[in-house]
């Protein structure tokens, strides 16, 4: 039986809520050093929200950060793993999707979060992508 996501994964993510500034999601990035937050409405996982997107989204669109919400700039569409999943799984998913971070969730509700750069860590810590994501942040 092969290793599962809850072994790997960060039980403990960054989420806002669905009507959260997209200024104030940017500066809890950059505090806490952080690539994509969770969006969730109440106990529901509506979203997943990175620091791309806000660049994409937002900056490039000429939209005001302080007037625009996590909502309508959020990736609704989200490709989740559970904690009991196997790693392969997440990995699979990743490929198949293009994707760097799985939601974690058991039901609709996010417990986690996992990256390309837990899996590097994890799988072949030392790669370039292991080397780099173990790093500390130089920000």
């Amino acid at each position: 039986m092969g290793q599962k996501v809850r072994e790997i994964m960060t039980s403990t993510p960054a989420t806002v809520g669905v009507l959260t500034a997209v200024s104030e999601v940017a500066h809890r990035m950059r505090e806490e050093n952080i690539g994509a937050v969770l969006v969730a409405d109440g106990d529901e996982l509506r979203g997943l929200v990175t620091d791309r997107d806000l660049v994409v989204r937002v900056l490039a669109e000429g939209k005001d950060p302080g007037d625009t919400t996590v909502r309508d700039v959020c990736s609704p569409d989200l490709v989740t793993v559970t904690p009991d999943d196997e790693v392969d799984r997440a990995i699979r998913l990743m490929r198949e999707h293009s994707l760097r971070r799985l939601p974690v969730v058991e039901g609709a509700t996010a417990v986690g979060i996992v990256s390309l750069g837990d899996l590097a860590i994890e799988r072949d810590p030392g790669s370039a992508l292991g080397d780099v994501s173990a790093a500390p942040p130089n920000t």
